[in-house]
């Protein structure tokens, strides 16, 4: 994927993102419960992180090409990530269904292999 796939999918995270985090703020305040609203949140903090983590994948594929599947792996780990945590906490928040909480964990784990990704391409480069 070529780093403009990763900045437009970034940004289009970011602003699905900023609208969530609206809505849940202006329009599920009065309709949810302090716990859903906290789930709420923590998919849209969550969701912001990696939207920006796919930004910098888009960055770091021109300037620094020797990681580039490492870069790409990231990406594709993260993306999963945001739509297994965040995407499972939306759901959950919205529909009360507890079998969605088990897509959670998967979706972290996602996140955090994203970041080993990063660091291994990280370690592939050769900075003065």
């Amino acid at each position: 994927m070529k780093s403009s796939f990763w900045l437009q999918l970034g940004s289009l995270l970011l602003f699905l993102a900023v609208a969530a985090g609206a809505f849940g703020a202006h329009g599920l305040q009065d309709v949810f419960s302090a716990k859903q609203l906290d789930v709420w949140h923590k998919a849209v903090n969550y969701q912001v992180i990696h939207a920006f983590a796919l930004l910098a994948v888009a960055v770091f594929l021109p300037v620094f090409p020797q990681g580039t599947s490492l870069w790409r792996k990231a990406g594709w780990s993260f993306l999963i990530g945001v739509l297994l945590f965040s995407g499972s906490l939306y759901l959950w928040a919205l529909t009360g269904v507890k079998f969605l909480v088990f897509l959670t964990p998967i979706g972290g784990t996602a996140f955090l292999i994203g970041w080993l990704f990063v660091f291994l391409g990280a370690r592939k480069l050769t900075l003065s």
